[in-house]
């Protein structure tokens, strides 16, 4: 894992969770990492099991120099679209950080510029840079979470399980009992 502070410019990692989803918010998280308070096993959160994800998500909360998250809705989804969705939500993560970082290490190949603030755009960047895989843990961590108490409201999709993702459960409980007021209605399979 590469920590990008070495080159003394501060940069924040930036990822999101959820673009692929059927239902709920999008999340993505912003993080400043402290080189001298390393993490030991930091990764692309898809890799990782969800003990190990919980594990980090506590210590990067305790040792980053700053993170931040943001979401957007799955009514925001709806209206500027999954991937302008996704940008929109870094860009308010972004927007929370208690310190201004210098540069922004973005996961993947799209983003649209943030307040004058140098960034990159690295395909893969979650299993290549601490400070992306963090955000990629913390924007996971969170996301899952929002979707844990959703599916105490609408058991029936088994988000419990699945976090919104379509899974042939999750479709198949669509098909039976339609779709909830947090599906995203833009997506294929949801139109009307």
């Amino acid at each position: 894992m590469i920590y990008p502070q070495a080159d003394s410019r501060l940069w924040a990692g930036c990822d999101e969770a959820g673009r692929g989803c059927l239902a709920g918010p999008v999340f993505a998280a912003a993080v400043v990492l402290n080189p001298d308070r390393p993490i030991q096993g930091l990764n692309d959160s898809k890799v990782l099991n969800l003990q190990d994800r919980n594990r980090l998500k506590i210590e990067i909360e305790e040792k980053a120099f700053a993170y931040a998250i943001g979401s957007c809705s799955h009514e925001e989804v709806d209206k500027i679209n999954v991937l302008n969705a996704a940008i929109l939500a870094m860009h308010r993560a972004i927007d929370g950080l208690s310190i201004r970082p210098e540069g922004l290490l973005i996961d993947g190949n799209r983003f649209k510029a943030y307040n004058g603030i140098l960034h990159r755009c690295e395909i893969k960047g979650d299993a290549r840079f601490a400070c992306i895989a963090a955000a990629s843990i913390l924007a996971k961590t969170h996301r899952d979470a929002f979707m844990l108490q959703a599916d105490a409201q609408f058991p029936q999709y088994g988000w419990k399980k699945n976090k919104g993702y379509p899974t042939p459960f999750h479709k198949g409980a669509i098909q039976q009992f339609g779709p909830s007021p947090l599906h995203r209605m833009s997506f294929k399979g949801l139109k009307g």
